[in-house]
This record gives C-alpha cells, structure tokens and sequence, in this order.
C-alpha cells in the first residue's frame, strides 16, 4: 500500500468533521468480475455466481468494521457490484434472469452487506436477446429481491440514444411500481437509467462492475455536504471566488481521509484499490444536506433562480478539491440532488419550491440527474419514457453521465407523501405536465449521436 502522510493538524481536522459536522464513507463497494462464471446452465451459473461473490467479499463487512473504529470514521454502507448480468447469463430466459437475481440476494444476504448492483445491461445501440430477457425481468427480480439493484443504459454520446429501450424502460418503471405497489413502489428505487454510464461507480441503485476493471476492486464512495455547509456558514459574507475555494479546500480533506480507508481495505482484503468516488451525498439527516448548501449561498429556498448556477460552482469545486488530493477520484463525482434523500429538497419539495423542470436544469451541471423523486401512481409509461429522454439528452450532448432513478408510486397523487424510510427517505410527490408525449416516445429507432461523437 502507497503510503499517506498525515499531520497531526490534519488527523484533529478529520475527527472534528466526523463528530460535529457528520463526515462519512458513505460506502466501501468491491466490484467482481463475474465472467469466469458463465454457463449454459442457469442453476450453475447462479451457484458459480454465489460462490464467487460470498468467497471474494467474504471480509468486506468485518473489515471496514474494523477500519471504522481504528480510524473513528463511519462506514455506512457495504457494497457489492459485479459485471453486467447481461453480458455472463447466455441463454437464460426471463425466469432463469430472476433466478440469478435471487442468487445475487441469497451472496447479499450471506455477507451481510446493503446492497449488490449490476443486475444491468446496457442497450445504447440495441438489444441482444439477453438484454432484452434481463429488461423483462427487472420487476419480477426487484419485487422478489431486497438487496438487489439494476440499471440500464440506454444511450452515450457516442452512440446516441435507443429509444426503443427508453420506451420500454418507462413500462419497466411503470410495472416495477405495481409490483411493488404494497411497499411504497419501492421497487423504482433500485432501478436507474443511464446515459454515458461509467464503470467504476460505487454508489447504487446504479453500480456494476465494468468491463474494463480488473477481477476485483475496492472503489470507495465518501460523502459529506455537513463538511462544506459547516464551512460556508462560517463565511457568510465571502464573494463566490473565496466560497469555490473554500469548498476545495473541504473537498480535498473528504477525499484524503476517503483514500486512506480504501487503500486499508485494499490492503487487508488483498484486493486492488480502484478509485474514491467524491461525491456529495446526502441523507435525511437535519444539516446533510446539499440544498443546505445551496441556501447557505444565498439562495432563500432551493429551487428559487441562481439555483442551477449555484450547484455548477459547488460541483466545480468539489471535483477541482477532490482532483488535487488524489489521483485516483473516479466514479461519478459530484453533487447527488436525490429528492427523497436530503432534508432541504423534501422542504422545497413540500413547499412547492422547486419542480421536475427546475430539478431537470440543475442536472445539467451536478453529478448524475434526476434521482429518487416520487412521481403520480397514474403517469403514463410514455411520460416516463420522455423524461428518461430529456435526461438523457442532457447527458449525450454535454458529455457527461446522467440518469433518472423515479418512482411513480402506486395510488397516489401530487402532493401525497410516501415514506421509504431510512437513507432512502420520504418524498412529497411532484406533479408531472400533463399533456402526453405518447407519439413522439412512440416513434422508436434512434436519436443520432451528436456531432461530439465525432471526436477521433
């Protein structure tokens, strides 16, 4: 393990950040190759994947445990991701799709971790008939798992975007909500849709194992908007030069400190160290808050206008800071605006403050996109499907991963609340446009990669 020189000064400045202004590991994510598992036999190849997964991450749970009180900094979560079920199932039909499904959730269970992503495919420029079998039996295996996450992607900026698979997609949505519709339709909340989707993300509902990562890796995902909001409520009078470094200067302690607890899981577990994943992750918790940050800049509520430029200057900051103190941040890296997810946005959203046109602006500059937002049990499958489009759009022709994670939940309506309940929070439902958007979802074929494609 390279070694991390610490001061002294920097050791008292991390332990003051975990008690007083709530500095976490959000997750510590080992990613799995699962390629050596395939079979033409899907009761082997749910046996050989849950062998794997259980003998690799064996320690993951005892370890960070045990870094988490030699260092007294919180690990929340423990994670697993692996290679897109797509690409290692064969001739699996819908049904033997659900079964590695619960073999993943049988390894989740067994290890005792939170979560395991990459019951995934990836479709920019069409679909196998693997892809096409997993899409199917995202709802099943969601409602009949619990720790299991999937994701889709749909589109890049060098392929465009599929938009047979956006259609589909918002029927997935739309059935992963009645099955589910018992629990709040909380199946949605372990489905995202990409577009420009990355390889090394630690953070779900949207993680898998690349392939072009190695058999193994530790990738590390730290959060920590209390750190920064501490620190600009301490200058409330700066201009916006002084706040932008300010907050890399926040940002490039949260990423030491995320580094040295990745690299000490690598080491212990004999696994390589991939990447820290900065991003800004918040919970329900009072004072974790990225809309607090945002206000703690001027604005009177976010969601009010200076919104979006405010958020660009906090994830231009957060990327330069995490930049300086590694070379090995990756993932997505950012601010996370999840809506069920932080304290200041279920304000807002009760409050009527901001709306799914304002939350879509503001992806265009933040990490990621449209997240955990609770949508009418009645929006069509095509309205869906057209705001998985906008997203998309935004991400093919920035160049950048976006992504929408929505939940429309089963009998209820604007402005009802649901509960999720622990990180996932509670959520006001948002009102969607009302007019339809059927004809041009139904079109089908696909949105030509834009001319930044054209880059070589």
């Amino acid at each position: 393990m390279r070694t991390l020189n610490y001061s002294a000064e920097e050791i008292v400045q991390t332990i003051d950040m975990v008690r007083v202004e709530r500095l976490d590991i959000r997750t510590v994510t080992i990613g799995i190759s699962l390629f050596d598992c395939v079979s033409d036999d899907t009761a082997t190849l749910c046996e050989r994947i849950y062998n794997k997964v259980t003998n690799v991450a064996a320690e993951l749970t005892r370890t960070t445990r045990d870094i988490g009180q030699e260092f007294g900094l919180p690990i929340i979560n423990n994670r697993v991701s692996v290679t897109p079920i797509s690409l290692v199932a064969g001739q699996a039909d819908v049904d033997g799709f659900v079964r590695i499904a619960q073999a993943l959730d049988r390894a989740a269970d067994t290890l005792g971790i939170d979560f395991i992503g990459g019951f995934s495919a990836h479709v920019e420029k069409g679909m196998t008939n693997a892809d096409r079998n997993l899409i199917a039996a995202i709802p099943r295996a969601l409602a009949e798992t619990k720790r299991v996450c999937s994701s889709v992607n749909i589109g890049s900026t060098k392929a465009g975007l599929n938009m047979d698979a956006v259609a589909q997609m918002g029927r997935t949505i739309k059935d992963a909500a009645a099955q589910t519709a018992d629990n709040g339709s909380i199946g949605c909340a372990k489905l995202v849709v990409f577009c420009n989707a990355v390889q090394d993300n630690p953070f779900m509902a949207g993680a898998f194992h690349g392939t072009g990562e190695p058999e193994a890796v530790v990738n590390v995902g730290v959060s920590g908007p209390g750190v920064v909001l501490r620190a600009l409520e301490q200058a409330p009078d700066q201009d916006f030069g002084a706040l932008a470094s300010l907050i890399k200067r926040m940002a490039f302690k949260i990423t030491r400190a995320g580094e040295l607890v990745g690299r000490t899981a690598s080491e212990r577990l004999g696994i390589p160290f991939g990447i820290v994943d900065l991003s800004l992750a918040p919970t329900p918790a009072k004072g974790d808050s990225v809309a607090r940050i945002l206000e703690a800049m001027g604005l009177e509520r976010v969601g009010t206008h200076g919104s979006t430029a405010a958020l660009a200057l906090l994830n231009d900051a957060v990327k330069k800071g995490g930049a300086m103190a590694s070379s090995h941040v990756g993932g997505l890296s950012g601010a996370f605006i999840p809506v069920s997810e932080d304290e200041g946005m279920i304000e807002a959203a009760e409050h009527g403050d901001i709306s799914l046109d304002k939350l879509e602006a503001m992806t265009a500059v933040c990490s990621v996109g449209l997240d955990m937002i609770a949508l009418p049990g009645d929006t069509p499958a095509e309205t869906i499907a057209a705001i998985i489009a906008d997203e998309a759009a935004i991400g093919m022709i920035n160049k950048k991963t976006t992504a929408v994670r929505v939940i429309p939940v089963a009998g209820k309506k604007a402005g009802d609340l649901v509960e999720f309940g622990g990180l996932l929070g509670h959520a006001r439902i948002i009102p969607v446009n009302k007019r339809s958007s059927a004809r041009f979802v139904n079109r089908g074929g696909r949105i030509p990669a834009p001319l930044q494609a054209l880059n070589n």
